[in-house]
């Protein structure tokens, strides 16, 4: 149960570090302003909706008004004939239709009261919206510009990935010229020793090596003879000189 409780803590932790580092604050900014506008559209059509609900009351109301007015005329023209019967019956019915329009003068007054807060609403709703996207607008701005400049800084520094990865590729370019550097260096020591033969030249003649050994013997030997006969002549002089000093003493 531990170890579970320790995973499930390990996944949640790199999850929500993933989520922080994919988040860009400017996309959910943008996204909260379109809630607040969707929000703000059903508002509207709540409003739209009561006021068209008010105005087919308003129109039933205006109907039924005629209705109640013809009924009253009929009524008063039974009357004149001496068919109260049919004037009774005119006036049971305008009755019922005088009642209706109370019924529906207390719906309007709801619904007109219902209109008016919704458009209040609305009209506050509208005013936190427009406050939002300045708000918004500003935060996204200044974001852009800390994060340039952050990316600025980085690159400037050498701490950001993309110029740490270019470092990495100077740092390994260099080491593989100091290489090659290196091991052409030793080549050539090689070759002018001898050691290492230089396949793109002529092939080795053992012979001529031996005349070319010899030769440079040859001219060593000569030196010496010429140091020796230069040394012995000097050696003589100085002799006879230390001789003659002694015997004068």
């Amino acid at each position: 149960m531990g170890l579970m409780q320790r995973l499930s803590t390990v996944i949640k932790a790199k999850t929500s570090k993933m989520l922080d580092k994919a988040e860009d604050p400017r996309e959910t900014l943008d996204y909260s302003y379109e809630k607040q506008l969707e929000m703000l559209q059903q508002v509207r059509r709540g409003v739209a909706d009561v006021a068209t609900s008010r105005k087919r009351i308003e129109l039933q109301a205006v109907q039924l008004k005629q209705k109640a007015d013809k009924l009253d005329t009929q009524a008063r023209q039974a009357v004149g004939q001496g068919r109260e019967d049919l004037a009774r019956e005119a006036l049971a019915r305008r009755s019922g239709i005088v009642t209706q329009l109370r019924d529906l003068d207390a719906q309007h007054a709801q619904l007109d009261g219902e209109e008016a807060k919704l458009v209040e609403a609305s009209q506050r709703l509208q005013a936190k919206v427009e406050a939002f996207r300045t708000r918004k607008e500003t935060i996204k701005a200044n974001y852009t510009a800390a994060e340039a400049q952050a990316k600025i800084g980085e690159a400037v520094s050498g701490i950001s990935e993309e110029m740490g990865d270019v470092g990495l590729a100077v740092q390994r370019a260099e080491d593989k010229t100091a290489a090659l550097q290196a091991r052409a260096g030793a080549v050539d020591e090689l070759l002018a020793s001898g050691a290492l033969d230089d396949v793109t030249g002529t092939p080795r003649d053992d012979i001529q090596a031996e005349l070319d050994q010899l030769s440079a013997t040859s001219g060593v030997d000569a030196e010496l003879e010429r140091i020796r006969a230069e040394l012995g002549s000097g050696g003589g002089q100085g002799a006879i000189g230390g001789g003659d000093a002694k015997e004068g003493s």
